[in-house]
This record gives C-alpha cells, structure tokens and sequence, in this order.
C-alpha cells in the first residue's frame, strides 16, 4: 500500500491527526495493534484544554464533546480541613472540559470510519525502515499475513512501550526519567460526584482526589505505595481511605457504591529528545510522559498533533520544509513547561517516603501562598488551563 502519512498507534492522537489531515486532504493510515472495542476500553482522564477543543472541532468531532461535556471553571485543593478554589475563568477567562479520553477516542474512530479512512487493526510485528532516508516504509503482520506501506512521514502515536522511539537508534536520541515513589489507586462507581468541580487534597494520609465523567459516573484515586496491588483494597476499605484524606464537611456529602473499575496507575515524568529522526516523528506518550496530577497527559499529545498537523498542512500544501524542521524543538519547548507544571503540583499534594518535618512544612506555606496570593493563582490557572499553542 502506499499513503502520505503513515500513523501508528490508534489511540485519540493518532486518531485526531488522521482526521485533521483529512480535512486538508492528506492522505493517512492509521496502524493500531490492538481492537477498537480494547482502546474504547481504557479508562483514561477526561480534563481537556481549549487548545484540544479548537483542535477536536477543526477535525469535525466537536458536536458530541460541546453537547455531553461538563465545562469546569475552577477547581478545589484542600489541605487537612481547609479547602479553597482556584477560579480559571476569573484569572485566565478559560474554563476546562471534563469529557472522558474514552469519549473522545469514541467520536474519533466514528468520524474516521464514516469518511471511510483507513485503520488496520491487530496488526503486530511492526516495523520501521528507512525513516532517515526519503523514501521510508512500515511493515506489519495481520493474521500471520505481512503487508508493507511505502509512505512519505511516519507518526509514531503507539506510546510508551511502542515501536516508534525504539525505532531510534539510543545514540542519536537522549531520555530523561523521574520515577515516583508511589502510585494512584483509582476506582470508577456509579455515583454522583461528591461536588460538581474536582477537589485535590493533600492530607497527612497522602493524596487523593475527586474528579468525575458524568452527572452519575464518579472517579477517584487515593495515594498508594509503588507496590502495592488493587487486590489488598476491597471497596469499603477505600472509601473509608478516601474519607480520610477529604475535609470531613465533603466527607460527609460522598455517596460510596460499587467500584465498577479499579486499577493502580505509576506516577513518572519522561522525556525523548529529539521527538524527530528524519521523517518519523514522535506524538504523546511516546516521547513524554507526565504524572496525571495536572491533566496533562492527553494535553500535551494533542499539542504535538498541532505542531504535527501544521508542519504537514505546510510541506504539503506550500512544499515548506520549515514547519517539520522545526516540529521537534517547538513541541518540547511546551512539553517541557508542561512537565515542570506536573512535578509542581505533584510535589506540592503527595507525601514522599522520605519527606522531612521541614519538607511537609514547606509544603503548607506553599499551599497557603496559593492560597491567599493572586499571583500564584493566575500562574497555577494557566498551566493548568494550558499554554497557547
């Protein structure tokens, strides 16, 4: 086969790229190893930046998102009993959208598969050959079958453990890692949210926080150990955790029921440079990842399919080599202030295994800084609302 832009990985930033091409009439494949009704059934977070909105309604899956969506113009931290808010709208006039990656990923595959663009499912064994000439290709395997593509670009959207950046060879790319010394142990329930904005809360328990996909859907996490495992926590064992670690008056109000998902998800930050070697270039988790604590994750993908999109939209369209020459540095120089915003406010909310009287300390005149000072809380709004593209 042969295409202008080969995209590996099926998830929401391959996915997105393929149908922003398409709208400039670009051709694509997207190549994703595993089946649709598998990546629809990956519980991600739903925290969506306006510069994702633009770009979900410029690919013609807006309506859905616009329509269910919960706008969220500020949210809560709390410190032991006291709690205050965050107001994005009054500092920045830009709420955020709680709208699930799931959801998401949905209007994309429905969009894709209603222009008729192509997506190859189960395929293994994949390959990358020739990125750093002019004329590279992908091999892959579909039922024991291999197939080629011959393409102009190739986007490697499969993630961390994908075969994108391995496709790199380790001396012409450098990596920088922070692991954390703990995870989140989250749980999905049919209940109402325990109040309609999410509330991060740093306790001496450790971190937990309220979020929610729906008006009956609810989502929450608590800090865990590194090591722990979902099986040592049964459901009243982390409601009670999680009452714990809330000021008692939201406590109070928490309506508990059964988990309907549980899972344990590692907090790291991570890095690749450069997130180009000749024509592959890198997307999301496969060239960075952040911890969730600042809903950056699906964020920072879709600003690499921005710079991605422009850059082909000009090779394409005005034979204008700049926007891809450029891609790498451009990416990084926001996918690195996303990254210090996540260390930020992870460092600011868990309890570190080794964290000192004088580290905790440190921490409540922090809390209370953003607390009371204007300033820190217009610099916290527009990292979390997100950086202009």
């Amino acid at each position: 086969m042969r295409t202008q832009v080969c995209i590996i990985g099926g998830g929401p930033s391959g996915l997105l790229l393929s149908q922003l091409l398409r709208t400039r009439g670009i051709d694509s494949i997207v190549l994703e190893r595993q089946t649709r009704d598998y990546v629809l059934g990956r519980i991600r977070a739903g925290v969506l930046e306006e510069g994702l909105l633009r770009l979900l309604e410029e690919a013609g899956v807006g309506r859905r998102m616009r329509k269910e969506g919960f706008e969220h113009a500020g949210t809560l931290i709390s410190y032991g009993e006291e709690m205050f808010r965050i107001d994005f709208v009054e500092h920045t006039g830009t709420p955020v959208m709680v709208y699930g990656q799931t959801e998401v990923t949905r209007d994309l595959y429905d969009a894709r598969e209603a222009s008729g663009g192509a997506v190859e499912f189960n395929v293994g064994n994949v390959a990358i050959h020739d990125a750093d000439r002019d004329n590279p290709h992908v091999t892959y395997t579909v039922e024991g079958m291999e197939r080629r593509i011959d393409c102009d670009f190739i986007a490697g959207c499969d993630g961390f453990h994908g075969v994108s950046r391995r496709s790199i060879p380790e001396e012409a790319r450098r990596e920088y890692e922070k692991v954390y010394p703990f995870g989140w142990l989250g749980i999905l329930s049919e209940t109402p949210p325990v109040n309609h904005e999410l509330i991060y809360a740093n306790s001496e328990r450790g971190f937990a926080l309220c979020s929610m996909r729906n008006e009956n859907l609810s989502r929450y996490y608590v800090q865990c150990s590194a090591h722990d495992k979902v099986e040592n926590w049964s459901d009243d064992e982390f409601w009670t955790e999680l009452k714990r670690r809330i000021p008692s008056h939201v406590a109070e109000g928490l309506v508990t029921g059964p988990s309907i998902e549980k899972s344990i998800a590692p907090l790291r930050s991570f890095v690749t440079e450069p997130m180009r070697w000749g024509r592959l270039f890198l997307c999301g988790d496969a060239a960075h990842i952040v911890p969730p604590t600042g809903a950056k994750g699906l964020n920072t993908a879709a600003s690499d399919v921005h710079y991605l999109f422009r850059g082909l939209t000009q090779f394409y369209e005005l034979n204008d080599e700049e926007g891809l020459d450029r891609y790498s540095n451009r990416a990084l120089a926001r996918i690195w202030k996303a990254e210090r915003f996540s260390w930020w406010f992870s460092s600011l909310m868990h309890r570190f295994p080794d964290q000192s009287e004088f580290d905790h300390k440190m921490q409540v005149a922090e809390l209370e800084f953003l607390r009371d000072s204007k300033a820190a809380q217009k610099a916290m709004a527009e990292n979390y609302v997100g950086l202009p593209y």
